[in-house]
């Protein structure tokens, strides 16, 4: 029910994180078409606590962390492109919204 909820309050934003997550593939589990929503319904409620890219980077990261572990998130640098991507994405939602 979370997940449901999560993904109506963000409409379309959702989706473009899903679709951000699935294709970078951090964890390389991308061949699982759903494996990235948990993560994502982690990142969007915490989206509005970044003031910055470099601060969104870091609350992917540690999601990813939180959802994998240490080892297998790599390191925060690794987010850099996702984060930036997601970034423009929320910005625009924020406009629209």
């Amino acid at each position: 029910m979370e997940r449901k909820q999560i993904k109506q309050g963000y409409e379309n934003l959702y989706n473009e994180v899903l679709e951000i997550l699935w294709r970078h593939d951090p964890i390389g589990i991308g061949y699982i078409s759903d494996e990235y929503e948990p993560e994502t319904g982690t990142i969007l409620p915490r989206i509005k606590e970044a003031s910055s890219q470099a601060e969104l980077r870091n609350i992917i990261y540690q999601e990813f962390v939180k959802w994998f572990n240490e080892e297998l998130a790599g390191k925060e640098e690794n987010y850099n492109q996702i984060a930036n991507e997601i970034w423009e994405c929320w910005n625009k939602f924020i406009s629209i919204n």
